[in-house]
């Protein structure tokens, strides 16, 4: 499957992400990162899972210190992660240079005080996108076995 996604990431605590080159103040509270995968969707996905893996996008080095709640796989031919991470942004804050080095946009990670759920699902619902909610990496292996 090919397509975007949302992940759903819990900070618990105010802290500072460091990647490999940036340092990322972060508040406690809840954070969506938009992604694509436009080769194996729920493969990526089930990557954002693990805790051990080798550390390579921004959203890896915030994962090692967070926890993530979900995943939001959004099946699509097109690249829409732009215009996802745009719509998002409407309503969360921006976290500037933070994984979008490859688009147009500041950032692909978004600053929510509350749960963003209603929030991401009536974007979805909005733009007409269909889409699956996990909440584990067996979750996303059973989404594989149902092709």
């Amino acid at each position: 499957m090919r397509g975007s996604y949302f992940l759903v990431i819990k900070v618990e605590r105010d802290m500072i992400v460091r990647t490999k080159r940036k340092e990322f103040p972060l508040k406690a509270g809840y954070y969506v990162y938009v992604g694509s995968a436009m080769n194996s969707l729920e493969k990526r996905v089930e990557r954002h899972f693990r805790k051990d893996k080798k550390l390579h996008w921004h959203v890896d080095f915030l994962l090692k210190e967070a926890k993530l709640l979900r995943a939001y796989l959004i099946p699509s031919d097109a690249k829409i992660e732009e215009e996802l991470s745009m719509e998002v942004s409407k309503f969360g804050k921006p976290i500037e240079g933070f994984g979008a080095s490859d688009l147009r946009i500041d950032s692909n990670l978004h600053y929510f005080k509350d749960e963003p759920d209603k929030i991401l699902t009536s974007i979805l619902q909005r733009l007409g996108l269909k889409w699956k909610s996990v909440k584990s990496p067996n979750e996303v292996r059973e989404l594989e076995g149902e092709k």
